[in-house]
């Protein structure tokens, strides 16, 4: 078949598409303002990097010294905030039913008397465990708080017994702990959570255009026309065969033009598939954009090798591309944009918390972790994590980046024979 021809429907089909979002705000706006809108919003949520400041009270039933200080320790800690002095176990339950505080921590009665005596005086730290990130930074703080407290009464212990501070240290705890933390040691939310984040939903959304972009055509009974004017050697738009294509291609529902069309096509495979790729090529031209953006953010910060960023650029391209062709592929199976839509969100919407990014692949079961590795989304995941985060060797990735273009490629021709099999079953368009 002449390139001419391929090259044309491609021509062709883009124009049409770049008529139809622009006589269509909503359409337009999946593809440029809102995925716009998502990165930017968030990117400023996520903008306070660390966690920091989370409030907690104290019940404190002592009184003492050592009490005050415990109290004062916890409020100099950089994550704790202390809210609260509370006097009664009603007004701790209501403050943590209401979600005033996170966690109280309760000091009992003779805690400074227990101390000086040497006996024991347990702090009794009640944590909202329902916030799996919230407690635990909590209960780690406070740990670190009650800790440095002990070891600071129990030095002061040894010392009177008269013990020289130095060895007192040392004897108190004669085995200590040196923490590296190896990627991300600032405890950064904003490159854990933001950065990995907008992909997935970038994926949603992307699945989403792929499904209603042909879905419509097969809604509104046009894909025959439209296959006929991509087809059409004569791009010819004051032609009679091309003006009455144009016309129902471009027809919205406002204008309530609507031309009957029950024919079957048999249509080529190779048009189609320049087709497809002109009917995409906005969406795909815009997504590009916005992924430059989305890394552009995850990187401005830090210092990344350049190879890393572009293979991570390719990767998120590549996953955006195969998404336009998955939402595709359901909507032809299925021969309904209604069902498109549902199987998009089916696989799309839960994919992120397969990934894991926030659950440990390691810790799910089987059958999720065969579910995760058939999501697109936690291969570039681990792409992306591995470049941008833990600065891999560039190698390490290549083969995800080949795995994605492979599936893109597939995918994209799976599109097009269904594309195919769409044209010649004339009696199942118009299914919502």
């Amino acid at each position: 078949m002449r390139l001419n021809k391929l090259s044309g429907a491609f021509v062709r089909s883009a124009a049409y598409e770049r008529r139809f979002l622009v006589k269509n705000p909503w359409d337009l706006s999946m593809v440029v303002w809102i995925p716009l809108a998502t990165v930017l919003l968030i990117w400023w949520i996520f903008s306070h990097i660390q966690i920091t400041d989370l409030p907690i009270g104290v019940m404190d039933k002592d009184g003492g010294p050592v009490a005050n200080t415990a109290v004062r320790y916890l409020e100099a800690n950089p994550n704790l905030t202390v809210k609260q002095l509370y006097h009664s176990p009603a007004a701790v339950e209501a403050a943590l039913l209401q979600r005033d505080v996170y966690a109280v921590v309760i000091i009992p009665e003779n805690f400074s008397r227990n101390i000086s005596s040497s006996k024991p005086a347990p702090i009794v730290l009640q944590v909202n465990a329902q916030y799996g990130t919230h407690s635990g930074i909590i209960q780690t703080s406070v740990q670190s708080v009650i800790g440095t407290l002990s070891a600071g009464v129990e030095i002061q212990r040894l010392v009177k017994k008269g013990m020289a501070p130095s060895q007192a240290a040392i004897a108190y705890s004669p085995i200590g702990i040196q923490r590296i933390s190896l990627f991300n040691a600032a405890t950064d939310y904003q490159q854990f959570l933001a950065s990995t984040v907008i992909p997935a939903l970038l994926h949603i959304l992307a699945m989403v255009i792929g499904a209603t972009t042909i879905g419509r055509e097969l809604r509104d009974k046009k894909i025959g026309f439209w296959y006929d004017y991509i087809n059409n050697d004569n791009p010819d738009l004051t032609s009679s065969q091309n003006s009455k294509a144009m016309t129902a291609l471009t027809s919205t529902e406002e204008n309530k033009t609507f031309i009957e069309d029950n024919k079957p096509r048999r249509a080529s495979v190779l048009v189609l598939l320049f087709g497809l790729l002109g009917k995409y090529f906005w969406p795909m031209l815009a997504y590009s954009v916005w992924s430059v953006l989305a890394l552009w953010l995850a990187t401005s910060q830090q210092a990344i090798a350049i190879s890393s960023i572009i293979a991570t650029y390719l990767g998120l391209v590549l996953l955006m591309m195969l998404s336009f062709w998955l939402g595709a592929i359901f909507t032809l199976t299925s021969f309904s944009l209604r069902m498109g839509l549902s199987s998009t969100g089916f696989i799309s919407a839960p994919s992120y918390a397969f990934a894991g990014v926030t659950f440990p692949y390691i810790a799910i079961s089987e059958n999720a972790q065969h579910w995760s590795d058939a999501l697109p989304l936690t291969h570039y995941l681990k792409l992306h994590i591995a470049q941008l985060q833990m600065q891999a060797p560039v190698a390490i990735s290549l083969p995800i980046v080949y795995g994605l273009t492979l599936a893109t490629i597939v995918t994209m021709f799976i599109a097009a024979l269904l594309s195919k099999r769409a044209l010649a079953h004339p009696e199942r368009w118009g299914a919502r």
